[in-house]
């Protein structure tokens, strides 16, 4: 199976250690990942806010990298949805036929990490440890869009050492949504008190999603508030083993 990394421009700008994870990840379940530099972004944020004409180079530029992959994995949810619901509709509106049949090949073979992991390679223990307590917020896009949302819990009841504690009222937003938290920041700030409010009760040493963008909303108010409790991204946590765990 040909398998390349798609990292998203936040990861590769903000967290590239999630990269690194996943490659380490997927290389101990036996497989070489490929990481082609010529990526970008998605055009999420473009589509998002009413740019649509402007993503389509965005589009085009990923159809193009990424062809010919059997798999293309991804650490984040809202990216994969961007490319699985809206890459098509973009190409549709706004390109030609070239770039339609481009996007109808690329698009089916793109994955969020839990779910590539789950579903495509059956495997739930990936031979993590982390001995630790975690808590698990799943994240708008893998809730709603993807429809992952028990895919990363499965692998984390797999991990070795883990004390996994379950999230009050975990389905509710933590407030992010990309541009919204700029554009609505009183509405933001609300939905992100409790949020937190519900991780301080779980009694949690970390908070963990797989997405680093919820995770960078939440963990600045914990981190403000001086909680002590450190945000990490479920790549992060599988690709820990006994010897490199935290």
């Amino acid at each position: 199976m040909r398998v390349a990394l798609f990292i998203t421009c936040f990861n590769d700008t903000l967290f590239p250690g999630t990269g690194k994870a996943v490659i380490a990840l997927l290389e101990r379940l036996g497989h070489t990942v490929e990481f082609p530099q010529e990526q970008t972004c998605c055009g999420q944020m473009h589509f998002n806010t009413g740019y649509r004409p402007e993503a389509l180079p965005m589009v085009r530029r990923f159809a193009e990298v990424f062809a010919g992959y059997d798999a293309v994995v991804t650490p984040s949810a809202s990216c994969a949805a961007m490319v699985r619901d809206h890459h098509r509709t973009v190409a549709s509106q706004y390109g030609d036929t070239p770039l339609r049949e481009a996007v109808a090949r690329a698009v089916p073979t793109v994955y969020e990490l839990s779910e590539f992991l789950v579903d495509v390679l059956d495997v739930t223990d990936v031979g993590a440890h982390f001995p630790h307590r975690v808590t698990y917020h799943p994240t708008c896009h893998a809730l709603r869009m993807l429809r992952v949302a028990d895919r990363p819990p499965r692998l984390l009841r797999a991990v070795k050492g883990i004390d996994l504690v379950e999230l009050p009222e975990a389905e509710s937003c933590c407030g992010f949504g990309g541009t919204f938290a700029l554009k609505n920041p009183e509405v933001s700030t609300a939905m992100l008190t409790d949020k937190v409010r519900h991780v301080l009760s779980t009694g949690a040493e970390f908070l963990c999603a797989g997405d680093n963008s919820c995770l960078l909303h939440v963990g600045g108010a914990l981190s403000r508030l001086r909680t002590g409790v450190a945000t990490i991204h479920l790549a992060e946590i599988l690709a820990s083993t006994e010897g490199n765990a935290r």
